[in-house]
């Protein structure tokens, strides 16, 4: 299934294809404080709709993931970063698919990683 998303003022559109099952509530003190709960999905499932000029990324600690937001309304739709096994990984933060219910997706807590 495709999926459509965006931030909350339109500027950064993206799609996402794959199947929705479960979503995270990641324990890291970046997406605790945002209220994330992220959907990780291999990146080339992932495609940007809109100009990536309109992306911000900050990244903390080590640096590894790019925690991507709207440089106009601050909302964060999406990560990059890779998987433990180098894969290339989007998260993508479910609370930015408009068509989703969120009611009908399972949240798990974050307990590592288990691929």
């Amino acid at each position: 299934m495709t999926y459509k998303g965006s931030c909350h003022c339109g500027k950064i559109a993206f799609e996402v294809e794959g199947e929705l099952t479960a979503a995270t509530a990641c324990n890291c003190s970046m997406c605790s404080r945002k209220g994330s709960l992220l959907w990780f999905v291999p990146r080339d499932n992932m495609h940007l709709l809109t100009s990536p000029n309109d992306v911000g990324t900050y990244t903390f600690n080590k640096h590894r993931i790019q925690h991507h937001f709207c440089r106009v309304c601050g909302m964060h739709p999406y990560a990059d970063g890779v998987d433990p096994k180098g894969n290339p990984m989007a998260a993508i933060n479910v609370r930015c698919l408009p068509e989703v219910e969120l009611a009908s997706v399972q949240v798990k807590n974050f307990d590592g990683w288990s691929l």
